[in-house]
């Protein structure tokens, strides 16, 4: 299975038009989503997890507010908040329904599946459908919530998008070394950090491989110990001071280029599609995995192999 066959390559290469829907969207869901100054929770699960972390570091970083990001496992109920935004591609996921069924606060769900358990649930709803996906690794609704959300703070999404579609016209190519590595260690800075986590959890579900995330400054406390020759820091943002002397000296392969960390993103999204295709993987469906995990009411977590019903929309 090749890239463009795929749901995943289809998919990932549907993102730039994905964000600039979710632009025009903006307007008319803006009253939805946190106000300034409000004190704001994000949750999600997985993939949405690490959008949920990248916006709540944006959204402090631009003075809006104290933001915190959750997995929904790890919802803290009894703790107060003005605003809690949930982020659930199926609207179905059992830990997410739980924290939204627990939280006092309004919450917004950000879906791409309308009329989804998580809608009735909270009390607005903002449904990517544009955005959906039939691939069990998540890609585009999870950068287009991200960009939602982004713009949403005033930040801008332009260079992203006309990184991505540079990247997926075939510019900002990776070294042969990047491709042929063993191991991969992800890291960032800021929002980065979240988006470092899930490029290496998209390898991982991608391809099988070896991978670590940190944020920058942690890299350096312990996980720079496996860098060598044949493996890969992929750094997502602006390097710390130093950072990249150190990679050096280690013998690692550096990624280390000048772009948006969504656009980023897409990079390590087609990488693990076509890892996965050479080693005759199914990039969309991985082992073990579902389009949503749920639990049965007595269970407090996941069961290894949890599984949606059959034919459960992403």
């Amino acid at each position: 299975m090749t890239e463009t066959t795929s749901h995943a390559g289809r998919e990932i290469a549907r993102q730039p038009r994905a964000w600039a829907q979710a632009c025009e969207l903006l307007p008319q869901v803006a009253d939805l989503l946190p106000r300034p100054g409000e004190r704001v929770a994000v949750l999600g699960c997985g993939t949405s997890w690490f959008m949920a972390a990248a916006y709540a570091a944006l959204r402090e970083a631009a003075g809006a507010g104290e933001t915190d990001a959750f997995a929904a496992g790890q919802w803290p109920a009894a703790r107060g908040y003005d605003r809690v935004v949930a982020i659930s591609r199926s609207g179905v996921t059992t830990e997410v329904l739980r924290a939204v069924g627990a939280t006092a606060a309004p919450v917004t769900a950000i879906t791409s599946v309308a009329g989804s358990p998580v809608e009735a649930e909270a009390e607005a709803a903002i449904v990517l459908d544009f955005a959906g996906e039939a691939s069990v690794v998540q890609t585009v609704f999870a950068t287009t919530a991200l960009t939602l959300l982004r713009a949403s703070l005033g930040d801008s999404v332009e260079a992203a998008a006309v990184q991505a579609a540079r990247i997926l016209g075939g510019e900002h190519g990776l070294d042969p070394a990047v491709e042929a590595a063993s191991q991969f260690t992800f890291v960032g800075s800021g929002w980065g950090a979240g988006i470092a986590a899930e490029a290496a959890l998209k390898m991982r579900e991608s391809a099988r491989v070896w991978t670590e995330s940190y944020p920058q400054l942690e890299y350096r406390h312990g996980p720079i110990s496996i860098a060598e020759p044949g493996r890969v820091v992929w750094i997502f943002g602006e390097p710390a001071p130093g950072l990249v002397d150190d990679v050096v000296g280690t013998g690692a392969t550096i990624v280390n280029d000048d772009l948006d960390p969504v656009a980023d993103l897409v990079r390590v999204q087609r990488l693990g599609v076509a890892l996965a295709g050479r080693q005759g993987f199914d990039p969309d469906r991985p082992r073990h995995l579902t389009r949503s995990v749920i639990l049965s009411p007595a269970s407090p977590t996941s069961p290894a192999g949890a599984a949606s019903p059959a034919g459960a929309a992403p």
